[in-house]
This record gives C-alpha cells, sequence and structure tokens, in this order.
C-alpha cells in the first residue's frame, strides 16, 4: 500500500488492523497510562530552591537613640497601665528563618503582659514580639 505521497512503508501491512485487548488481562485505567509520561524531575527541590532564592528578605534597621526613647516610654505607659488593656499596633522585624534579613510586620491587639524576664510584648492572641525587634508601638485607644 502507498502513502498520500506514493510511498511504501515499513509497516503498511498492519498499520490499519483492529487493536488487540487481552482477554486475559485487565485494561490499565487512562490515568495510570498517562502517568507513564509524567515528566521526571532529576533535581528534586530544585525548583522550591530557585524559589527560595528569589524570594527577598529586608535588612534590619537599627533604631537610632530617639527611636529608642520613644519605644522605651511607650513600654514604660504599657507596663504602668497594664490592667488596663491597651489596644496597640505594633511595627516589628521578623527575622527569616531561612536565610539573612527578614521582612517589618504590623500587628494589631491587646497587650496581656510586658514579660520583663524574656524581654517580650504579648498580645493576647499569643503573639509574642521581642523587645529588640520592635520599631514603632501606636496606641489605638490612648496616647502617652
Amino acid at each position: 500500500m502507498k502513502n498520500y505521497f506514493g510511498e511504501s512503508h515499513k509497516y503498511d501491512d498492519i498499520i490499519h488492523l483492529p487493536h488487540h485487548v487481552s482477554d486475559k488481562r485487565p485494561q490499565m485505567p487512562v490515568l495510570d497510562r498517562a502517568a507513564q509520561f509524567a515528566p521526571f524531575a532529576a533535581l528534586t527541590g530544585y525548583g522550591e530552591a530557585v524559589k527560595e532564592t528569589a524570594r527577598l528578605t529586608e535588612r534590619r534597621i537599627q533604631p537610632d537613640e530617639e527611636t529608642l526613647d520613644i519605644l522605651n516610654r511607650r513600654l514604660e505607659f504599657i507596663k504602668e497601665h497594664i490592667s488596663e488593656r491597651p489596644e496597640v499596633s505594633v511595627c516589628f522585624f521578623r527575622p527569616d528563618p531561612h536565610k539573612d534579613g527578614g521582612a517589618y510586620v504590623t500587628v494589631s491587639g491587646t497587650v496581656k503582659k510586658l514579660d520583663e524576664f524574656r524581654h517580650r510584648l504579648i498580645l493576647t492572641d499569643g503573639t509574642e514580639i521581642p523587645f529588640e525587634d520592635l520599631w514603632e508601638i501606636v496606641f489605638m485607644d490612648t496616647a502617652p
């Protein structure tokens, strides 16, 4: 048999035969057959490593003396008024656990405790902020 171009090929004699279906073995499901041709990831974890490298972090900014003075006064105000459960918005530096740098994060909530032994500001939702990571404290209802 000749093809469209008038050429004869090696499999022309069997190309139009019906597809064989076994009587003894069940047919493989389509999804399993497709899985045979799934791409092979020779470099396992490479994609995640590239994403991690591309993820940006910020440098920690060291607060100046004026900023530290303001933070200390506000922490003192919180200490004096802890029974009133002051509501605050706190901006602080959260170090990145996987690479140098981190991100500045702002959270709002009610102050539960000032843990002076562990140097932490603790909010009622369980958020703990180390004093050395504080950048700004803004009072939501009362200002010192």
